[in-house]
């Protein structure tokens, strides 16, 4: 299930950058935040679960889906400066700014030091790829791709501190269709604020825009978030990550391929320093596992 979810979320970035022409990639999310909320609130009354505010998770419910709009908004924003390779690299550090906020918070989620290595390793990885790269492209300045980079791992931070708060709240016992419904509504909401006020709602819908907002609402929004936040309600979020790691792979992969984007030696370098940190964090305990049964053959 991971490695499905992996391949989409590698994907959803790419496609985001291939319609950005045609419709921002901010109002796409808004839209298909909206759309994916309408899909999750049928769902809800079939199952008749209740959409009831009063049992606790309505302060939580609003904190997750700010964070989860920010994220977003931070995505759409940085596609517009640099590649969605970049992107999905900067934003898939989500789980190292996760594992540091619930090693504060949960005992069993406490950093052991196999895991600081990696955090260690991850950041120079991110500091390769933020300084050491080359200047830009042929249609974007240096300076412009490091802002777009900066506000990818932004996105990250942010993403990561939705793990905690969704971890460490009411949240983790409440279904989730109720927490995917708080973030899609809080995001349509606030995502198509930002594009009204950007000035970013003009829509050429094409045949591939009309492919992407299926792939984004359907796949995405809806199928792929309530697979997350079930997985998150009954695994480890450290067990999950040693998959999610493979997320950026798909996403460069995709980039390289369907956009043509470039891949700079530098980048490459940092980005495989971030997956190994990531590895080392979110996996030391099956890395572990490995090591012995390798050292008992």
């Amino acid at each position: 299930m991971m490695l499905a979810l992996s391949m989409l979320w590698g994907l959803q970035q790419v496609a985001l950058k291939a319609t950005a022409a045609d419709m921002a990639p901010v109002l796409l999310i808004a839209v298909r935040s909206g759309l994916a909320a309408a899909l999750v609130g049928l769902l809800m009354a079939v199952r008749r679960e209740p959409l009831a505010l009063r049992d606790g998770t309505w302060w939580p419910g609003m904190v997750v889906g700010t964070l989860f709009a920010l994220e977003y908004l931070l995505v759409a924003e940085g596609l517009r400066h640099t590649s969605a390779a970049h992107i999905v690299v900067f934003l898939y550090t989500a789980p190292l700014f996760a594992a540091l906020g619930l090693h504060r918070k949960l005992p069993a989620e406490r950093l052991q030091l196999l895991q600081w290595a990696g955090i260690v390793l991850a950041f120079g990885g991110i500091a390769l790829a933020f300084f050491g790269r080359a200047q830009g492209t042929a249609t974007t300045s240096g300076d412009s791709m490091l802002w777009g980079d900066l506000l990818g791992l932004l996105a990250g931070a942010s993403w990561g501190a939705t793990t905690v708060v969704v971890r460490t709240t009411t949240l983790s016992s409440a279904p989730a269709t109720k927490t995917l419904l708080y973030q899609l509504v809080v995001a349509c909401v606030m995502l198509l604020v930002a594009a009204m006020v950007s000035g970013q709602t003009r829509v050429n819908f094409t045949p591939l825009v009309w492919a992407n907002l299926f792939f984004q609402v359907v796949i995405v929004s809806f199928v792929s978030f309530l697979v997350w936040f079930w997985m998150l309600r009954h695994y480890l979020a450290s067990q999950l990550g040693v998959f999610s790691f493979m997320t950026p792979l798909f996403g460069v992969a995709f980039g390289v391929w369907l956009l043509g984007e470039p891949l700079e030696p530098q980048f490459l370098v940092g980005s495989v320093l971030v997956l190994a940190g990531i590895l080392l964090v979110n996996g030391h305990a099956w890395l572990r596992q490995l090591m012995r049964q390798w050292t008992a053959a």
